[in-house]
């Protein structure tokens, strides 16, 4: 395999990887989206007799609809656990640190590889200078 056979090769590997890093960023940031609309959205749940009650967000309440549970009568408490909220973004956490690992490697070795060819024609450039100097001399 010739160098420039390899060097597209390494590129295009690298590429995947960056594309495969921004896919998992972009599953992550939905999640943190997900997770941002069982905080921050009101929401309905429906009682045991088929009426439906209204319940504040989850973030926003101070001892109100969400919070107090339950013992009150209240249903929405079991609608929208935190657990749930939290387990959201806990499965962001991994994702975001593969998809920002695989990202920023597959952008360096690209960025690295554009650099190195780059060097490689300035040395060719520099090897020709040299040539067409040594003949003009002799």
């Amino acid at each position: 395999m010739r160098s420039r056979e390899f060097d597209l090769d390494f590129r295009q590997r690298s590429t995947r990887m960056r594309d495969c890093g921004t896919g998992l960023l972009l599953l992550s940031a939905l999640l943190w989206g997900w997770c941002a609309i069982l905080l921050l959205t009101d929401y309905e749940v429906e009682t045991r007799n088929g009426h439906t009650d209204e319940c504040a967000a989850r973030l926003f309440t101070e001892g109100g609809t969400a919070n107090e549970g339950l013992w009150k009568g209240d249903y929405c408490a079991a609608e929208r656990d935190w657990p749930e909220a939290l387990l959201v973004l806990g499965l962001s956490l991994p994702l975001s640190l593969v998809g920002t690992a695989l990202f920023t490697t597959g952008h360096v070795s690209r960025r690295m590889s554009g650099h190195s060819q780059a060097m490689r024609e300035l040395d060719r450039i520099a090897d020709e200078r040299e040539k067409r100097e040594k003949r003009s001399e002799a």
